[in-house]
């Protein structure tokens, strides 16, 4: 029997991002898989303990984050294998992105309050290539979300937080493999130091945010760093605007890099409740209360 079109099409796009699809009668929940023993016996069984390994298959690049139409991928959490290192060399990149930013002269000559939207609205992807232009790569491991029935029968705390989800330790794995897989994508393309330049001022003056007082001003700017990249990659590659295309590419992807996933993963061990937006913000000499 032949497949559709459109089943090909998106095994086609399936794969591009880097993703096996396999046959469908493999096509199983990985939480029904290895059921040995009992449901109740397994979800007593202390053996187990509160952390399981991260697997070999999510340290490799283009790696899957599993099957894609699994349900219980949003509900696997992951923290940093090394979080003191980690979070270190992360707000190293932090503080070198807000003194991009700081060094943009027209960044400065806009109204605060454009200011502040720019960047709690793009300081994620700016973060995702900030940690590609460095190099960080990072290793985790995830950790068991303990069921309703366990903590049940296990007597423990329910009045604590009615939201499973967000009382969960780490970070979504699927939005953290989404954003390692942008990181393998930019160290595939081997983007230069000024590209890097280019790619984060295109970011930076996203023209997609229409409440900006002044929008027009934030389109030439962002325009302008466009212009530049193109000019530069043909001048560096011979004329081949093949590579530009795949870089505005990148840029579309960087777009859905996930801020709350970031903060979760490389912050919160550290600054626990605090507010990451404030403290960039206090890093750019910027405070949202005077606004």
């Amino acid at each position: 029997m032949h497949s559709s079109p459109h089943a090909v099409s998106c095994h086609r796009e399936l794969w591009l991002y880097g993703y096996k699809i396999p046959n469908k009668k493999f096509r199983k929940c990985q939480c029904e898989t290895h059921h040995t023993k009992s449901i109740l016996c397994q979800i007593l069984n202390k053996e187990h303990g509160s952390e399981t390994k991260w697997h070999q298959q999510h340290h490799s690049p283009h790696c899957s984050t599993g099957i894609k139409d699994c349900s219980c991928l949003d509900r696997r959490r992951v923290v940093l294998k090394t979080p003191e290192a980690m979070c270190r060399r992360a707000f190293g990149v932090l503080l070198k992105t807000s003194i991009f930013i700081r060094n943009l002269p027209s960044f400065y000559h806009m109204p605060l309050d454009d200011q502040l939207v720019l960047i709690q609205q793009n300081w994620a992807p700016l973060f995702v290539l900030g940690m590609a232009q460095e190099g960080v790569d990072f290793d985790l491991r995830e950790t068991s979300v303990p069921s309703l029935l366990k903590k049940i029968l296990l007597n423990q705390s329910l009045t604590a937080n009615n939201d499973l989800g967000s009382s969960s330790p780490g970070a979504s794995l699927t939005k953290v493999q989404k954003m390692k897989n942008l990181l393998w994508k930019c160290w595939d393309l081997d983007i230069s130091a000024k590209e890097y330049a280019y790619l984060k001022g295109i970011i930076l003056f996203n023209s997609g945010c229409c409440v900006l007082k002044c929008l027009p001003h934030v389109q030439t700017l962002q325009q302008e760093a466009q212009q530049a990249l193109m000019e530069f990659v043909s001048t560096m590659f011979h004329g081949n605007l093949g590579r530009f295309a795949s870089i505005l590419q990148l840029i579309a992807s960087l777009r859905d890099a996930d801020a709350d996933a970031i903060e979760e993963l490389f912050f919160r061990p550290i600054l626990g409740e605090a507010i990451l937006n404030v403290l960039l913000l206090e890093t750019l000499h910027i405070k949202p209360d005077c606004l």
